[in-house]
């Protein structure tokens, strides 16, 4: 019986989307069909669109690109915030004197760096890595510094009395408390470094996802490639996070989700 509640449960997980997506694409094909647009297109143009860009090879290009500058900008925004985080959420000094200075930026919205990032990197790869990296980094400072800050002193202390270490206290005791925080910071900062990305795209480069949305606007208001490359980019979004969902089910993770 069990068995087949589970089953019954993924099966409504499914067919329950897959339903509302089934109607969504109907309503939209008769909407464009009745209205008799000459602009926007149907499903089916949509996806003959995206055959063509499969076919000579651009699609692949486009979201290279994309997730290369993404990979990049967050793999450095981990690499600097995870550490600090860490650190400053262990030293009072250092949490009293530089949580509200990140506490200001974290609400800045990345978008708004852009006339600085091309000021500063030019118009190639660098600006958007930097603006991935300036969209990452601040938040997984700020949600790392508050999991350590939050922990329990009396753990801290107990360890501390037994003499261990301060590398052993990082890597035995912070570390696998604040883990579930920072796998948190990294899902929501990745969503945000996705977002940043095709934007900037649409400003200072020639390749992506979001060049591909402006060019085919452009040339010759080919909207049917702009709503393909919009619904990839949901897609891979989606994608990158199951990825991060998938951190959560470490053992390691669970605890903090157990009940």
């Amino acid at each position: 019986m069990k068995k087949k509640s589970f089953f019954a449960q993924k099966r409504a997980r499914i067919i329950a989307p897959a339903v509302v997506l089934a109607l969504l694409i109907a309503v939209w094909w008769i909407v464009v069909v009745q209205t008799r647009s000459a602009i926007f297109p149907t499903p089916g143009q949509v996806v003959t669109g995206t055959w063509e860009l499969v076919q000579d090879g651009t699609l692949w290009d486009h979201i290279g690109s994309s997730l290369m500058r993404v990979g990049t900008g967050f793999l450095l925004a981990i690499a600097v915030a995870i550490p600090l985080g860490l650190w400053i959420g262990r030293m009072e000094g250092a949490w009293v004197t530089l949580n509200p200075l990140f506490q200001l930026l974290r609400p800045i919205s990345p978008i708004a760096w852009i006339p600085l990032a091309i000021l500063w990197f030019g118009v190639g790869n660098a600006s958007p890595i930097f603006l991935i990296f300036i969209a990452s980094v601040f938040p997984m400072i700020v949600q790392t510094a508050a999991g350590v800050h939050t922990i329990e002193r009396r753990y801290l202390r107990a360890a501390e009395n037994f003499g261990v270490s301060r590398a052993k206290l990082y890597r035995q005791v912070i570390i696998p408390a604040v883990l579930p925080e920072i796998i948190v910071g990294m899902r929501i900062t990745l969503g945000v470094a996705w977002l940043v990305v095709v934007a900037a795209e649409m400003i200072a480069l020639r390749s992506g996802l979001g060049y591909l949305i402006m060019d085919s606007r452009n040339a010759g208001n080919r909207y049917d490639l702009v709503i393909a490359a919009m619904i990839i980019i949901g897609i891979i979004g989606l994608m990158l996070d199951g990825i991060t969902r998938l951190l959560e089910r470490l053992k390691s993770v669970r605890w903090r989700y157990g009940r």
